[in-house]
């Protein structure tokens, strides 16, 4: 069969077993993280006897925040460190959202950490705050570096704030964000340099090099060995590239060993095609038809430059792929009744779903034109074989317009309440959608949803 070609025999006709459920993961990954940060209270406690007067009260404030500070900048590499159980078993996005929560606890306690250190030494000193924090960053050990290390923390912060990251692209962001590497790198030795609960402490000391290595591992593993070793050992190349609607495209990849990918349907992996202009850069794309074990294919549309080149490629182009990554998958469910509600490209991880998801599964598709119903065609032939439904709704014209509200959804899927949902679309969709099913009374642990706006 040509690339580009698709068989309806191809499809399957009989839904695999549903896979173990994941649902204790994110609460396992939780109870780790406060048990870790119960550890660090736990260790200034056991190196305080008492705290004395406004400059023992500021000090000792400073010493919590800078340690529970070093904890959190720890915890936030190692839930971006691509590590498959957490990826697979939380969800690319919930560990985004963790990860943009914790970044902005991190800067607070680093912050409070920084003010309330001058705070507490310029009382003690008789000083004034300007004087004090002078003779600290030139006089401490490693104060310097781990000053450069605290603004760089800053200027990432600011970087990846809601109102900037909507001015730069995936790609910018996603290089500026390497500086967090440098900042956790030079502010590292300046607490074991100069904090009270490391000086002298041998255990504590080989406890918190131990929590850095170990992160330090997972990320040299997970984000650069593997994808290189994946690189190298599947061989990817681009296949063909097929038109699907306006602006959209299929990439059809072929390779070597990649049924030991264990891609599941509703996953997506980071491609890096090699290239001019493209290589620099490993965007995810979901896979938009289940994977065989001798080829991919990923379904992209046009809303950026990297997008857009997707579509020039020419086939032979070789690629990297990093991944399956995601947990937008079977796992999530609860129920054996199932609605895919997807917008635009996000129909791409519900294409394979609505193929492989045992039970009752109903699809609605939203667009905005008729002929933006990109893969229209497939998703017909798999719901005939299958005995799904699929329902579509288009902005234009307005007739076939389906309202994104509780009273729609309810009409069109009187169960609605008794299904999970699996929703990808547009950012301002999904929000919409939320809130009617919501309203439709749908429970919030029943709504799944994967975003790649990281």
């Amino acid at each position: 069969m040509a690339a580009g070609a698709y068989d309806r025999r191809s499809v399957t006709r009989v839904p695999h077993a549903a896979p173990p459920r994941t649902a204790w993961i994110p609460v396992a990954a939780q109870v780790l993280v406060w048990a870790g940060a119960a550890g660090v209270l736990g260790l200034w406690w056991a190196d305080t006897t008492s705290v004395v007067g406004p400059a023992g009260w500021l000090t000792d404030g400073g010493r919590i925040t800078g340690l529970l500070a070093g904890y959190a900048c720890a915890v936030l590499l190692a839930l971006m460190a691509r590590v498959p159980i957490l990826d697979r078993g939380v969800g690319t996005d919930r560990l985004a959202r963790w990860h943009a929560m914790g970044g902005r606890y991190a800067l607070s306690l680093a912050l409070a950490h920084t003010l309330l250190v001058i705070g507490g030494y310029a009382v003690s000193a008789h000083t004034d705050p300007v004087s004090q924090a002078t003779t600290l960053v030139l006089h401490y050990p490693d104060l310097l570096k781990g000053t450069a290390g605290f603004l760089l923390l800053v200027g990432t912060g600011v970087l990846s704030a809601r109102a900037a990251r909507r001015r730069m692209g995936y790609e910018t962001w996603h290089h500026l964000h390497f500086a967090t590497y440098l900042a956790v790198f030079l502010v590292f030795g300046h607490q074991l340099s100069d904090g009270a609960d490391f000086v002298g402490d041998r255990p504590a000391r080989l406890a918190w090099y131990a929590l850095y290595l170990g992160v330090a591992a997972l990320l040299l593993w997970f984000r650069f060995a593997v994808p290189v070793r994946g690189g190298m050992r599947h061989r990817l190349r681009v296949a063909a590239v097929r038109r699907e609607a306006p602006g959209v495209v299929s990439v059809y990849l072929t390779g070597e060993r990649l049924d030991e990918l264990g891609a599941r349907p509703g996953q997506f992996f980071r491609w890096r095609f090699l290239a001019p202009g493209l290589w620099w850069a490993a965007n995810p794309y979901s896979l938009s038809a289940p994977a065989d074990g001798r080829s991919l294919r990923i379904t992209v549309k046009a809303v950026g430059g990297h997008s857009a080149a997707v579509a020039r490629l020419a086939p032979g182009t070789r690629v990297w792929a990093e991944g399956p990554y995601g947990g937008f998958t079977a796992d999530r469910r609860t129920t054996g009744r199932t609605l895919l509600l997807g917008g635009g490209v996000g129909i791409t991880p519900l294409r394979t779903l609505l193929e492989t998801l045992p039970g009752d599964v109903t699809l609605i598709y939203r667009a905005r034109r008729p002929e933006d119903l990109a893969l229209r065609g497939e998703l017909d032939a798999v719901a005939a074989a299958r005995g799904a439904r699929v329902l579509y709704s288009v902005d234009e014209p307005a007739a076939h317009r389906m309202p994104l509200t509780a009273e729609a959804l309810l009409t069109y899927v009187p169960d609605l309440g008794e299904r999970d949902v699996y929703l990808c679309g547009p950012p301002g969709m999904t929000e919409a959608a939320r809130s009617a099913l919501r309203d439709a009374g749908v429970p919030a642990r029943r709504i799944h949803h994967e975003s790649f706006a990281l």
